[in-house]
């Protein structure tokens, strides 16, 4: 676990006093595994993938139960080129493993945040908190004031 990142969410949701649920469980390496594990539905899950754009790596942030469109990004944001950071990029920028990245952008992890709407569908957001054993459950009105997301749209698709 990455103690200096779990305990900057929750200084900052402290901070802000945010009511805020900290749920330790055993480690999980899935959406749907963290979803049971905190005993709440997958598509209040937010799950947060750190992408390459261009030469600009961003956290992008989406209900757990879609899958990724990039073809969304790449229009928004005009690039021609997109891709998931490495598990050694990861690793390297972050200091996290895959499966435990939170989904804030700075000041708790360095890259500009987007939001995809499918965060806003639902009245809170679940998430693994730097850790694969640690998740944290928030009102996502809370969520979204406070993470200050650069931009919100639509860059999920429902799985086949």
């Amino acid at each position: 676990m990455n103690t200096d990142i779990h305990q900057a969410i929750r200084d900052l949701l402290d901070e802000h006093g945010i009511v805020y649920r900290a749920v330790h469980h055993e480690p999980t390496h899935t959406s749907e595994e963290s979803a049971r594990a905190r005993g709440e539905s997958v598509r209040i899950g937010g799950k947060a993938l750190l992408i390459k754009t261009a030469d600009v790596f961003r956290l992008f942030v989406m209900s757990a139960a879609l899958k990724l469109d990039n073809a969304a990004i790449r229009h928004k944001l005009g690039t021609r080129r997109t891709r998931f950071a490495t598990r050694e990029e990861l690793k390297d920028l972050t200091g996290l493993v895959p499966g435990c990245v939170p989904p804030f952008g700075e000041p708790i992890l360095p890259f500009p945040l987007y939001v995809d709407e499918s965060i806003q569908a639902n009245d809170r957001i679940a998430f693994n908190a730097g850790s694969l054993t640690d998740s944290i459950i928030m009102p996502v009105e809370d969520y979204m004031r406070i993470t200050k997301p650069k931009e919100v749209f639509r860059f999920s698709l429902q799985p086949e």
